[in-house]
């Protein structure tokens, strides 16, 4: 059964045979969940009269059909929203590596991988969300919450909400710290968190910063475009949440803010791959990189795109700091951040 246009979007588990090789067509595997990505698909196709079939899974979900579909695979655009599932694709060799003046001119150096030997690059960023820190505003200083390190710090015990130590934010996050820090410093910093923790490490982002408006917690960990979603909402009690909460973006006087990307990739059997280099260019343009921005409250990775969200104007002022240490590298530390969450006991 052919995968079905966007407009109908099927999900990985219910999509059987996918379109092959048509030069009109392009077939997208997609982690990116957000309806305001639904004009993105549309304008592209707009302007280029290329049909556009999608299916939906989370990261995880859509490398393991990878896998399984093999050369068989239909995919020709892979869409992951965490840099330490783009190195994996990378690592197991799901994607293609490609040349591409016009992306190598728009995405920085640091927020793509590492170009092989042939100089040819497997994957692209295009856009960015800062993992920052909120905090109970009635309960907590600002000057006590505005580094990394200090979630750690014995002052805070019983205070903080996260989600998983495993869930792939969280991995990327602490996969900075330990290229920061250093493995051992970075154990005995996660040490420290498990040891000031409220309840459970549970939810997703949204509940942390919740929690902390409710009193659960007095401070959490979250990516910032889920704090933008509740400042830009007309609902009461969003608001509610919003007022009663801070916002920190670490780091600033040391190595910076910790940003995790949504990027992209050509899929390695790739059946129509000129129209996915094609797509991924059309991702760096100005007009999606705005919409990035505008859409889903990402900050964009193309150099020179202006940013109009009041959302995250409010928040940044004029910028913020963020690290430059390649998203590949902090990738790459997935394994062992998790066999220290392992010997610490982070959930």
């Amino acid at each position: 059964m052919p995968i079905k246009p966007i407009a109908v979007a099927v999900s990985l588990l219910a999509a059987a045979t996918l379109a092959h090789s048509q030069s009109n067509e392009l077939n997208i595997y997609s982690a990116r969940h957000y309806p305001t990505d639904e004009a993105l698909y549309s304008d592209f196709t707009k302007a280029t009269g290329i049909k556009i079939n999608r299916v939906d899974s989370d990261d995880a979900g859509i490398l393991a059909r990878l896998k399984a579909e093999g050369t068989a695979s239909a995919a020709d655009v892979i869409l992951l929203v965490d840099a330490t599932r783009l190195w994996r694709g990378e690592a197991d060799g799901l994607f293609q590596g490609i040349r591409s003046t016009a992306l190598e001119q728009a995405i920085p150096a640091n927020l793509r991988s590492k170009p092989d030997a042939a100089g040819n690059t497997a994957w692209f960023g295009f856009s960015t969300r800062a993992r920052v820190i909120v905090y109970d505003k009635a309960k907590i200083r600002k000057d006590d919450v505005d580094t990394y390190e200090e979630l750690a710090d014995p002052k805070h015990k019983g205070k903080i909400c996260i989600r998983s130590g495993s869930h792939p934010y969280n991995l990327s996050l602490f996969g900075a710290v330990t290229e920061h820090l250093g493995e051992a410093k970075a154990e005995q910093w996660l040490r420290g968190i498990v040891a000031n923790l409220a309840r459970s490490p549970k939810g997703g982002d949204t509940d942390q910063i919740r929690g902390v408006a409710s009193g659960e917690c007095a401070i959490a960990v979250t990516n910032s475009y889920y704090l933008a979603r509740l400042m830009r909402s007309d609902k009461p009690a969003d608001q509610a949440v919003v007022d009663r909460v801070g916002v920190v973006f670490p780091n600033q006087s040391s190595w910076g803010t910790h940003v995790n990307i949504a990027g992209g990739a050509v899929a390695r059997n790739a059946k129509n791959p000129a129209n996915a280099v094609k797509f991924l260019e059309y991702l760096a343009s100005p007009s999606a990189q705005n919409h990035f921005a505008n859409g889903n409250n990402e900050w964009p990775t193309a150099k020179g795109v202006e940013i109009n969200n009041p959302a995250l104007k409010a928040m940044t002022g004029d910028g913020f700091k963020s690290e430059t240490v390649p998203v590949s590298q902090i990738g790459g530390n997935q394994v062992k951040v998790q066999q220290m969450l392992d010997r610490v006991g982070f959930k």
